[in-house]
């Protein structure tokens, strides 16, 4: 169907004889389009001309690569991790979160609650708040199993064991230390009670940071871990039995000689380790398994 020719003219007699007036060249005929033009071809035609042009095309590209970097962003340093089945093995002894401590379980382990960005994302002044007031129920789920890489705190009464001498006082120092504070771990590997081994440092004066493990054997609240497998230290090795060393000669923490009392209720000079303690609980527990089947 072709275009019928009054849409193409679009002039009146007295638009034509203006234009005569004021033109002296009103002897040209008027402008008419070439007759091939039909419904069809001009409704459903693109032209793409207009997305070719380099200007286009330098947005396209500019939008795409900022979107995909801000995806990138996101899923690696704002995404939060609730729990440690969310850590991906790729993240192990290349990434540290930072995190808030909602609760301290025993002297060498803790919950943590992921606050990605840190306080530049408003965790700790805008959002903070929400946190420390979430209770028991409202964590569920929601928090990372934390195990303080390269040291061993004693131990505390689990399942019908009974607590290790400073197990107490070596807790509540942590608790002291890191409860309800906000704190950086990088992550070394998952064990096999469900917890992230990690490195962890705890802000000081502002500026600097003290690593918890290391204070913790420097006060004689630890022993550097001493199991046949699994210890992970990074590369503080050398430093942390050191640490362990200088406490033992200052009598320090668990160290500390036995007072009057002490030695009245039987305490020895001796120390049994939190790696001894857990060896003689474990020959106790098998032998009693053994006497049970005996019967």
């Amino acid at each position: 169907m072709q275009w019928p020719d009054w849409l193409w003219t679009r002039h009146s007699k007295k638009t034509d004889d203006t234009t005569r007036e004021a033109s002296p060249s009103h002897d040209k005929p008027p402008y008419k389009p070439a007759a091939s033009g039909t419904w069809a071809t001009n409704l459903n035609s693109t032209d793409w001309s207009h997305y070719t042009t380099p200007q286009t095309i330098t947005a396209c590209v500019v939008t795409t690569a900022t979107t995909l970097a801000l995806i990138r962003l996101y899923k690696t340093y704002l995404r939060r991790i609730p729990t440690v089945n969310y850590l991906k093995p790729g993240l192990f002894r290349r990434r540290s979160l930072y995190g808030y401590v909602t609760s301290v379980g025993d002297a060498d382990n803790f919950h943590l609650f992921h606050t990605p960005g840190g306080r530049l994302a408003g965790w700790g002044w805008l959002r903070g708040r929400k946190v420390q007031e979430m209770g028991k129920a409202q964590l569920k789920g929601k928090t990372v199993h934390v195990r303080i890489a390269g040291v061993d705190a004693p131990e505390l009464g689990h399942f019908g064991k009974p607590t290790q001498p400073f197990g107490p006082e070596a807790l509540e120092w942590l608790r002291e230390s890191i409860l309800h504070r906000y704190v950086r771990v990088r992550v070394y590997r998952r064990d096999q009670y469900e917890r992230v081994v990690c490195m962890v440092w705890k802000r000081k004066w502002v500026v600097w940071r003290a690593d918890v493990g290391y204070e913790m054997l420097k006060q004689g609240w630890a022993t550097v871990y001493e199991a046949k497998f699994g210890s992970e230290f990074g590369d503080k090795e050398e430093q942390y039995r050191a640490a362990e060393k200088r406490a033992k000669e200052r009598g320090v923490g668990m160290w500390q000689e036995p007072g009057l009392v002490g030695r009245l209720l039987g305490r020895e000079k001796s120390v049994e380790t939190p790696r001894e303690y857990k060896t003689r609980m474990a020959v106790q527990e098998k032998g009693g398994k053994t006497g049970e089947k005996g019967k």
